[in-house]
């Protein structure tokens, strides 16, 4: 009886076996990375072989044989890469994380018009989960279900084909062989027009994916592994008091603004079309107002990872190293050294490192009332407790006590969700984008979302100033705001930020600037607020940038130091005691 039914279980078994079989596709590993690479080359590089091919006609033939000689090293590239990790141990899990990066690192770029370069890579993995989930689009899922999950089902039903060792290896290395030739072909056959290309514009290897990613991963781990190795070297050692200090008698705070995403363009203290600045420009139009705009400041990156270090550094833009940027004191532990007294507080993604070791907190354990949502916090949090702060500084005062540095990073028009960065008050320019992805929105809707955020800002810059005018008699205090980098809505194509500097476009690197300070502090200051106003209107023949702003501070806060360079410092040629600061 046993053995009667044996036969068709066998049967049944036999015929699994030769279903499962007629489901699965069998390969050798140089052919699945070979396909892998095709893949690749045909959908995730349409961004830089846009790039690549920009300003040539169809008409002519040889686009044609440039267009086909960079498919080629696309293709071959990849191809040889893999080849060199690859085996039929490593092939399934490496591609699938390979397919799925790929898929999100290609959207991105193609709705954004990113380039992958360390520093962006740099800018992602310190992205917190708050900004990253505004990043998460039904058509992001779209895409990646697309062209990860399609490709991922055809993997899961390869079946590796096994060689001999010694085929295994042969053939291997004849396929690197070959690859490599095939590059050194493909740039030969259009060397001209090619080296042309990478001369004229080195980022353009930032668009081939996945090397992109690859590669900048990489370097930015290699490099903060070097980093973290090594202590930061201490810079400005021989900071100290200026004259000013000994005479003070009464408490003195420079309160410095870090703006995020501001764009010059549309700052209306700079003359834009709309008064995205009403509140600022109500205080700038009140005679004798000591509230002065710098027009077009050049920033010293296009992204918050790269501009913080740089523009609290002695270093700056014009001098750019970013190893020694990261690697030496900021300007915020050069005046702590001298006595200043510093406080960090922040509504974003961290002070990238200006502010180690000193003390800070954050808008969202501060849980100011009303404000916040989670861990979203609106602006007006940064300056929720400024009056008990002052009360505080005012009651503990001794004469001749440290002047006092509160810096404040604001969320500000962090994208892509301007919405979700004012309050519902706020939403004057309409219609305004009220999604995360901008494609689903109309330039015009974009703006609008966009300038209703500046809005925003001006409303705690302007309430900032009003509550430390409220205490001018007991407490000399000065702002200083300043935007990290700007942003793009969509001109060229080109959304958000973090586009190489080298190419990145004015909207990207020129951000608004203001300063104002009280009666008290500018009359301790010595400042001469005509001759300021005269410096900060000499732009653009006389600019200014981020590279100002620690020679500035340092001289506001009267810290001296042979790291100062009174050129630099915006407010050093406009005292009214010459050089120096007038003691009081």
């Amino acid at each position: 009886m046993s053995l009667f039914k044996s036969k068709p279980a066998a049967a049944q078994a036999g015929a699994n076996q030769n279903s499962a079989s007629r489901l699965t596709i069998p390969a050798t590993v140089e052919q699945v990375l070979f396909v892998a690479s095709l893949l690749w080359a045909l959908t995730a590089n349409r961004f830089f072989f846009s790039a690549a091919l920009k300003g040539r006609s169809f008409d002519d033939p040889s686009a044609w044989g440039f267009a086909a000689a960079m498919v080629v090293l696309v293709l071959a590239l990849h191809l040889f890469l893999l080849a060199l990790v690859a085996n039929r141990w490593t092939l399934k899990p490496l591609l699938v994380v390979l397919i799925i990066t790929t898929a999100f690192a290609s959207w991105f770029m193609q709705a954004f018009g990113i380039y992958l370069d360390p520093t962006m890579v740099r800018n992602t993995l310190r992205t917190d989960p708050a900004e990253a989930s505004e990043l998460i689009s039904a058509a992001l899922l779209l895409h990646v279900l697309i062209y990860a999950g399609l490709p991922l089902l055809l993997l899961w039903r390869v079946r590796l084909v096994n060689r001999p060792w010694r085929r295994a290896m042969l053939v291997r290395l004849g396929l690197i062989v070959v690859t490599m030739a095939a590059m050194v072909a493909s740039v030969m056959a259009v060397f001209q027009p090619f080296s042309s290309l990478m001369r004229n514009h080195k980022e353009i290897r930032y668009l081939i994916t996945p090397s992109n990613y690859v590669w900048s991963l990489g370097s930015t781990l290699a490099a903060e592994a070097r980093g973290a190795a090594k202590p930061r070297e201490a810079v400005g050692l021989d900071a100290k008091a200026g004259p000013s200090w000994a005479g003070r008698t009464k408490p003195k705070v420079v309160v410095m603004v870090v703006g995020e995403t501001a764009r010059a363009a549309n700052w209306g203290l700079n003359g834009y079309a709309r008064q995205t600045t009403p509140q600022l420009a109500a205080i700038a139009a009140q005679p004798e107002s000591n509230l002065i705009s710098f027009r077009d400041v050049g920033a010293c990156g296009t992204n918050t990872e790269t501009s913080l270090p740089c523009m609290f550094s002695a270093v700056g833009r014009r001098n750019y190293d970013e190893a020694r940027i990261r690697g030496t004191d900021s300007l915020l532990h050069i005046v702590d050294r001298a006595g200043v007294s510093v406080q960090w507080r922040d509504n974003q993604s961290g002070c990238k490192g200006v502010c180690d070791g000193l003390p800070n907190d954050t808008v969202s354990k501060l849980n100011a009332p009303g404000l916040c949502e989670g861990e979203r916090c609106l602006d007006e949090g940064l300056i929720a407790d400024l009056d008990g702060r002052l009360s505080e500084l005012i009651a503990g005062f001794k004469p001749g006590a440290a002047p006092q540095l509160w810096l404040m990073h604001q969320l500000g028009n962090h994208g892509p969700s301007y919405f979700r960065r004012y309050p519902p008050n706020f939403k004057r320019f309409v219609p305004a984008c009220e999604k995360d992805d901008l494609r689903l929105c109309s330039k015009e809707e974009i703006s609008n979302a966009y300038d209703n955020a500046l809005l925003y800002t001006d409303h705690v810059l302007a309430s900032l100033i009003a509550k430390l005018k409220s205490r001018a008699a007991e407490v000399d205090t000065l702002v200083l705001y300043v935007s990290d980098h700007g942003e793009s809505l969509g001109e060229n194509g080109l959304f958000l930020h973090g586009i190489p500097y080298a190419i990145a476009p004015d909207v990207q690197t020129q951000v608004p600037m203001l300063m104002w300070a009280s009666t008290g502090f500018a009359g301790s200051a010595g400042l001469d607020w005509s001759c300021l106003r005269q410096r900060a209107g000499q732009t653009p023949a006389n600019p200014v940038s981020h590279d100002h702003l620690f020679h500035t501070l340092m001289g506001l806060l009267d810290v001296q130091s042979e790291l100062r360079e009174p050129s630099l410092d915006l407010a050093g040629q406009c005292r009214l005691s010459g050089n120096g600061l007038v003691a009081k």
